[in-house]
């Protein structure tokens, strides 16, 4: 039997373990996509559900209904994926480069490989984007890929950054120069 979101909520913070399973189904799938497209990696946006609904689980009696409930999940899984997504920096730092970047490389070949000169400019496009989205500060990452992967509404993601409208706006409008300026050399040489 479906049941409506906001009845689950309210069930799941009275202790129905049922209610919670069934807003983890529902919203599992939207976490996973926001958390990927943070993260980069399947494996660290697993780990971002799982953590996100942890956490949820956990304070659960805190939530209050004056923004979705899916709008409190996505700033848990961001928050998250920012963590991650620090961490994954430190750790990186520390190893050697060239050795990521071969791996990059080869695990970012299809079975089917197109020609060589594809290959090249989609492994530096992908570079590109990822040092793009690199340069981004933490609130603008997040904001642009809540407004531009996510669809989410301004005010959306200004309850899931805790921001008002103005300074939410501005955040996905700096993200968008920033890529803009990063990217242009790249998508300008395509043209």
């Amino acid at each position: 039997m479906e049941v409506e979101a906001g009845g689950a909520v309210e069930r799941a913070q009275s202790g129905d373990s049922d209610a919670f399973r069934l807003l983890v189904e529902q919203h599992s799938r939207a976490i996973f996509r926001l958390a990927y497209r943070m993260t980069g990696n399947e494996e660290d946006a697993e780990d971002v559900v799982q953590e996100t609904f942890l956490r949820a689980y956990r304070q659960l009696s805190r939530y209050e209904a004056r923004s979705s409930f899916s709008t409190w999940l996505y700033r848990i899984a961001s928050n998250y994926s920012l963590d991650l997504i620090r961490m994954r920096k430190r750790h990186e730092e520390k190893r050697e480069r060239g050795s990521r970047e071969d791996h990059d490389l080869l695990q970012s070949m299809p079975e089917t490989a197109p020609g060589p000169d594809r290959i090249l400019y989609g492994s530096q496009l992908k570079h590109q984007v990822d040092a793009a989205l690199d340069e981004l500060s933490p609130q603008e990452r997040t904001a642009f890929v809540l407004r531009h992967f996510e669809g989410l509404s301004i005010d959306e993601i200004g309850q899931a950054l805790g921001t008002g409208t103005n300074a939410t706006k501005h955040s996905i409008f700096r993200a968008v120069q920033k890529l803009r300026r990063s990217l242009e050399p790249v998508l300008g040489s395509a043209r």
